[in-house]
């Protein structure tokens, strides 16, 4: 005997199938009857989602009050949707991002990390899984399940593209904050408003210091996320602007990681800039005097060019003498106030032996006759300076420092601003 493959009551038919799974009853009866179950059960889902979150979540019972009215509601808003799209199958995929998140405003995805809000979607599915057999009409257990288990994947995905499209919008948000602090910075911004930004980005380590380099022939977008990614695993704060063909990044340092030492901070993310010298300025205690950093890193990278066999990173105050001669003014303040008046302050003996000792090609003994002492004396005078200034002048770089310091320490007295500020 044939089957006539247009009979739906023939054998193998779907709606063969759909009266078996609901126990031979007509499904869209059951449908109905479920429907209005739901209906009625709406308000009392909603409010029970709310409850087992309270319960079950400790970190929701932490929110402002606020922000859990408005998860209520948008519990409330996804049981809604979701009776109304299994009222009515033929409409294919529900619209979960307007029918359910669009209740809410932008900025609950600011107090719920996805993480969260998967942890709440997942307390409503068992709100709702465990009260299927009283939900469902007789033989629609099987046809509930199923359309929850849809409707809740719906929900996941939509909750991951809403907080995917926050990430972006925020992402492009902050690399244009993060472009307008280090250019308030280069241009010496110290106001109040730098603190408010650094706060909007989440900004809390000290010390601070600013790192200077070259792009090179690389994509600038790559190379700021690459600096920020490898900053922030260090568990660093960061900045990162571009200047024309110049990368400033300005790093909070975690001293957990890398203690006083600025360079050890700066050190691993030096691979990430292009070809040419990467400069660090000094620490600095905080966001607002990060432009000292930043203006000194700027400069060292600008005078580098005159120490080619500069190590990469290289302290931007390692480039004293190149920066003050390439027309830094902070550079050659420092040269002064930390070389030539300590030396000056100290007497004559010292300022005197220093000149005599450069000019006579570093030579111990040509310095001892030319001053009618003793080489041993001339030692010890030696090593005061390098006590008082930090520069060795037996040291080719130290010997280097101290010229410039001293030449630029007697013009400035020459000028009378030898002690000013």
């Amino acid at each position: 005997m044939k089957t006539d493959p247009t009979d739906p009551t023939a054998p193998g038919t779907g709606a063969e199938s759909a009266r078996a799974e609901t126990g031979g009853a007509d499904p869209e009866t059951v449908r109905a009857e479920t429907v209005r179950r739901l209906e009625r059960a709406m308000g009392t889902l909603g409010t029970a989602s709310v409850a087992r979150m309270e319960s079950r979540l400790s970190w929701f019972r932490g929110m402002s009050a606020e922000d859990r009215s408005w998860v209520g509601l948008v519990a409330q808003s996804g049981v809604a949707a979701f009776v109304e799209w299994f009222k009515n199958p033929e409409r294919g995929r529900p619209a979960i991002t307007v029918e359910v998140f669009g209740t809410a405003p932008r900025e609950l995805t600011r107090s719920f990390s996805l993480q969260q809000t998967v942890e709440m979607i997942r307390v409503v599915i068992d709100v709702v899984e465990n009260q299927v057999g009283e939900l469902a009409a007789p033989g629609g257990e099987q046809q509930l399940r199923e359309a929850v288990l849809r409707y809740t994947r719906e929900v996941a995905f939509s909750s991951a593209k809403i907080y995917a499209r926050a990430a972006e919008a925020r992402g492009a948000w902050d690399a244009r904050l993060e472009a307008l602090i280090v250019d308030a910075l280069l241009h010496g911004d110290r106001e109040e408003g730098l603190q408010t930004w650094g706060s909007a980005l989440s900004w809390s380590r000290t010390p601070v210091v600013a790192i200077a380099g070259l792009l090179g022939g690389q994509k600038s977008e790559g190379v700021l996320d690459d600096i920020r990614s490898l900053a922030r695993r260090a568990g660093h704060d960061v900045l990162a602007g571009l200047q024309g063909d110049r990368i400033v990044a300005v790093i909070g340092v975690n001293e957990q990681v890398s203690g006083d030492e600025p360079l050890a901070a700066a050190a691993p993310l030096s691979g990430m800039f292009g070809s040419g010298p990467v400069v660090v300025g000094p620490p600095v205690p905080d966001l607002q005097s990060a432009a000292w950093s930043a203006r000194a890193a700027v400069n060292g990278l600008r005078a580098a060019v005159a120490w080619p066999d500069a190590p990469r990173p290289v302290l931007a105050e390692d480039l004293l003498p190149e920066r003050a001669l390439d027309g830094d003014t902070a550079a050659r303040r420092q040269l002064i106030d930390e070389i030539y008046l300590p030396l000056r302050g100290a007497g004559s003996p010292l300022l005197d032996t220093l000149s005599v000792y450069l000019e006579h090609a570093s030579s111990l003994e040509s310095t001892a006759r030319m001053l009618f002492v003793h080489p041993n004396t001339v030692r010890y005078r030696l090593s005061r300076i390098a006590e008082l200034t930090g520069f060795t002048p037996s040291d080719g770089r130290g010997s280097f420092a101290l010229r410039v310091a001293v030449t630029l320490g007697r013009l400035a007295e020459r000028d009378g601003t030898a002690g000013s500020r």
